[in-house]
């Protein structure tokens, strides 16, 4: 990314303001202010998060937001009450008090002198979603917005659940905000009230992950803040970006569709990663295509940004499978519309000599599926949240223990756009069974590179609001969408249909071992063939970001692993992730900190009464005398009734320890 150190206007880095909300809470926010914005009004662009601005968050923010300033455009990161510098407790997701004091950061915004009264929204994963959530507020003086890496339904397409099962990033991602949320805010910004505010935050924010596990199903908490509840209630451009290796792809392509205002769509081969810094690459030019959204919508300069396609992607190419990849080769398309009239369905069968084509004139006998429960250790996270190492490596690893289905050697390229759907019709023996399905690019050498996947519980094959248990020997019709995707399969390539009964850890196991029997002749796919005709090429600028203000120099190296472990002398399976950051020091706020993360997710044979997720996180920030550390642990069981929780959280100042809370939790299975 090109380090940009000269712009059109010259602006002021405001380490911290304080913004007040209603009930006297201040919310603590840096700023960055062009010099122009005092003899002239400029819009505002926020973004609202609560991942510590100060700190963790800093590099990034000053990348991306002194570039927007050094454009004429004010620029203000606020942390969530209750996170970073400001006061209050988080106690979970999108609550009613994060939209509401949302509301008033903008009104507050729109106020100042500074402003000319039209604000802008841009975020990642939690800003994106909350640009969402408050654009479906209308508040006044919010014009448009960016929203990268979010959802529109926080149930069905989210870190939480998919298709009716649990993902194990639920786990994974409340540990993250576990530790994240027992810091205390910078002494330096707060004053001699530091040590208040972080107690109150040790004993009031809570354990989120049991909150997210009384909330089995699409009730009433889930739909708050979907919006796709009434996608009317958006009334502003709407630019809506993710990454095909993101776990919040499909979003985009629902946000195009159902959306009734300006709205673009750009899908990149990133992970969870502004576009920018996207890997795998290519990165692009997002922070100039921004300006442009923003000149057109905050300035009403006619940028002709909307003269260009709808929908924008990049086709991957085929390549083999790996858990990282530095670039994906491809290239850049355009779509005036989504749907696309130039998106054809190609729908083949399964068939029961295991290929994928006609339907076979006899019903043939139906198929078993009875997946070993370690299927799926080689799938990656559900959100690369940094590429390598945690992209699905060769699919052979899994296919052993799967009911495969092949297509015929392929004569010319097939090119895939969108969601390939798969109808199957399906017996269960057990009242809840699970069905994962997964679409990979097969080589002539045999090496499998998955492509797109789905997974469904199939007690919510109706509804995610009121799932209904199913019946031994009753035959139920089974509608599954994979994951959107746009994808070359290469002339002498095949693809294949995968099939299993467990997809561990990605998704949590079932609660009973389920044997499931296929219809052939009843089941089929639809591949979302794309035509040649219609397609706009594109091209976008190269990665630009402001030079960081700040800088972190590297006392200790940076560590990460990803590994498999078989213990074959009682036939454990364990996936064990680990991360350490490394001591790092901003040098310019004297801060050092460290952040050191490994999570284990193990079962042992066959055995559900052992399957065992567990996370730890050690975070700790220093300079000077003032030292704290944060210590903390989830472990997650279950057996065929009950999810089991037991967590731990220690807090340390000067290397005593000031804290200590202990949760145990049984909470019943609700059709999962």
């Amino acid at each position: 990314m090109e380090e940009v150190k000269e712009f059109p206007y010259s602006f002021e880095e405001i380490e911290n303001i304080w913004i007040p909300m209603p009930d006297g809470t201040r919310l603590a926010a840096r700023m960055w202010l062009p010099g122009k914005a005092k003899e002239e009004a400029v819009p505002a662009i926020l973004e609202y998060i609560p991942y510590r601005k100060r700190d963790f968050k800093r590099v990034r923010d000053e990348i991306n937001h002194k570039y927007f300033a050094g454009y004429g455009y004010a620029c203000i990161r606020v942390d969530i009450r209750g996170s970073g510098d400001s006061e209050g407790i988080i106690t979970d997701e999108y609550l009613e008090q994060e939209l509401a004091d949302g509301e008033c950061i903008i009104q507050w915004l729109s106020e100042q002198k500074w402003c000319n009264g039209n604000v802008g929204m841009i975020g990642i994963s939690w800003g994106g979603f909350n640009g969402l959530q408050l654009a479906a507020r209308q508040p006044q003086a919010l014009k448009a917005i960016i929203t990268v890496c979010s959802t529109d339904d926080r149930y069905k397409d989210d870190v939480h659940y998919m298709g009716g099962c649990m993902l194990g990033d639920n786990l994974s991602w409340a540990s993250v905000m576990f530790a994240k949320n027992s810091l205390p805010p910078d002494p330096e910004i707060v004053g001699d009230q530091w040590k208040e505010m972080w107690m109150q935050r040790l004993k009031g924010s809570g354990l989120w992950l049991e909150k997210w596990l009384r909330h089995q199903t699409r009730d009433d908490y889930w739909k708050h803040g979907s919006i796709c509840e009434d996608y009317n209630d958006i009334q502003i451009p709407v630019m809506a970006i993710s990454g095909w290796a993101d776990g919040y792809t499909n979003a985009v392509f629902r946000l195009m569709e159902n959306l009734d205002v300006p709205r673009m769509g750009l899908v990149g081969p990133w992970s969870h990663k502004y576009p920018n810094m996207g890997v795998p690459g290519p990165a692009i030019g997002f922070l100039q295509e921004s300006i442009r959204w923003w000149d057109q919508w905050l300035k009403n300069d006619e940028t002709g940004i909307m003269d260009e396609p709808m929908l924008r992607v990049w086709v991957q190419e085929s390549m083999p499978p790996s858990t990282k990849y530095e670039m994906r080769p491809g290239y850049w398309a355009g779509l005036e519309s989504w749907p696309s009239p130039i998106i054809k369905n190609k729908n083949l069968n399964l068939r029961s000599d295991h290929t994928l084509g006609i339907a076979e004139s006899e019903q043939p006998e139906p198929m078993l599926i009875r997946s070993p429960l370690r299927l799926g250790l080689f799938a990656g996270k559900w959100c690369s949240y940094n590429a390598p190492p945690d992209l699905p490596s060769d699919q052979r690893e899994e296919d052993g223990g799967a009911l495969v289905f092949n297509s015929k050697v392929l004569e010319e390229d097939l090119t895939i756009l969108g969601a390939t759907h798969i109808r199957l019709a399906l017996e269960a023996d057990k009242p809840i069974a699970y069905v994962a399905v997964r679409l990979s690019d097969v080589s002539p050498d045999g090496k499998a590179t998955r492509v797109t996947y789905g997974i469904k519980n199939i007690a919510h094959r109706n509804s995610h609001e009121q799932p209904e248990k199913l019946k031994a020997g009753e035959k139920y019709y089974v509608d599954l969408q994979l994951n959107e995707i746009a994808h070359v399969f290469p002339k002498g390539h095949r693809f294949r249909i995968s099939l299993s009964t467990s997809y561990w850890p990605l998704a949590w196991t079932p609660p009973e071992i389920a044997s499931l029997k296929l219809f052939p002749q009843e089941s089929s796919i639809d591949l979302p063939e794309l035509t040649e005709a219609g397609i706009t090429d594109l091209k976008f600028p190269e990665p630009q970001g402001a030079e960081p203000s700040s800088t972190v120099s590297a006392l200790t190296k940076p560590d990460e692993k990803w590994q498999v472990i078989r213990n074959l002398v009682n036939d454990e399976s364990t996936l064990w992730v680990f991360k350490d950051t490394g001591k790092q020091r901003i040098e310019e706020i004297d801060l050092l900190m460290s952040d050191f993360s490994e999570e284990k997710y193990s079962i042992v044979n066959d055995d559900l009464s052992t399957v065992r997720g567990e996370t730890h996180s050690k975070t700790a920030l220093e300079r000077g005398d003032w030292q704290i550390s944060t210590d903390s642990c989830t472990i997650l069981t279950s057996d065929k009734d009950y999810f089991y929780i037991h967590a731990t959280l220690d807090a340390y100042e000067g290397g005593a320890r000031i804290f200590s809370r202990n949760w145990h939790e049984k909470i019943a299975r609700e059709f999962l």
